[in-house]
This record gives structure tokens, C-alpha cells and sequence, in this order.
């Protein structure tokens, strides 16, 4: 299976929260699997630390790199036709970050493992 973290998700599994789901979890875990982070998620927990909602437990490029390669993770980059798709999308949801993660999702073919109820009402696989 191949799966794409929403933000939270990717924070939950390293923080290990329990808000993180169990079916989630079971997914992260399972080595068969493919997990995929994407670029724009990295974007969003960059702005979260800069603005101080979010505090991180060293230096944000090693935070991600060091915990991407722990887990074996992979990277998603930002292509334009994810930006183009994100542009097409009904304005259901106005997060850019979750706009383009959806983008992503529809054109890489990946379900979300995410709690927001508002990528649901988007054409993607949502789980949780």
C-alpha cells in the first residue's frame, strides 16, 4: 500500500500521540508499506515553527531529514501539475497546504492519512 501523510499525521507519529489513529499507526508501521511526506507539508510545519505555534526538538531541516530517513518516508516534491490540479479543486477547503496535498493525492493516486473532515469532501481517499 502507498499512503500520503497529511501534516498532523506526520507530527502525531513523531510525537507518539495518541490522537494518531490506530489504523493510521498500523499503516506507518507496516515496513511493505510505502509513506509518503510531501514538500508542502514541510512548507506548513516550517511556517508553524517561524510564526511560534509550533515547537520543534532541534533545527527544522534535521528534524524532517533525520525522521524521513528514520522511518523510511518519502519524499513527495511540489510538481506543477499538483499546483495546477490545486487550482482546479472546488473551494471546499481554503488551507493551501491541505489544497495541495489533495492535488498531490488525486494525481500520485495515494489515499490521505488524515483527521480533517474537510479533505473528505474532495474527490481522494481519505484514512483514518
Amino acid at each position: 500500500m502507498k499512503a500520503l501523510l497529511d501534516t498532523h499525521a506526520f507530527l502525531w507519529w513523531n510525537l507518539d500521540d495518541a490522537q494518531l489513529s490506530a489504523r493510521a499507526r498500523e499503516i506507518i508501521e507496516d515496513g511493505h508499506n510505502e509513506i509518503y511526506f510531501s514538500a508542502a507539508s514541510s512548507w506548513a510545519i516550517a511556517i508553524k515553527t517561524a510564526k511560534g505555534r509550533l515547537i520543534l526538538p532541534e533545527e527544522l531541516g534535521a528534524y524532517i531529514s533525520k525522521r524521513l530517513k528514520l522511518h523510511h518516508f518519502q519524499p513527495l516534491p511540489i510538481q506543477i501539475s499538483h499546483t495546477v490540479q490545486m487550482f482546479q479543486l472546488p473551494h471546499h477547503h481554503e488551507d493551501p497546504f491541505d489544497r495541495l496535498l489533495i492535488a498531490q493525492a488525486q494525481l500520485e493516486n495515494l489515499p490521505i492519512l488524515t483527521l480533517d473532515p474537510e479533505i473528505k469532501k474532495y474527490q481522494v481517499e481519505t484514512i483514518w
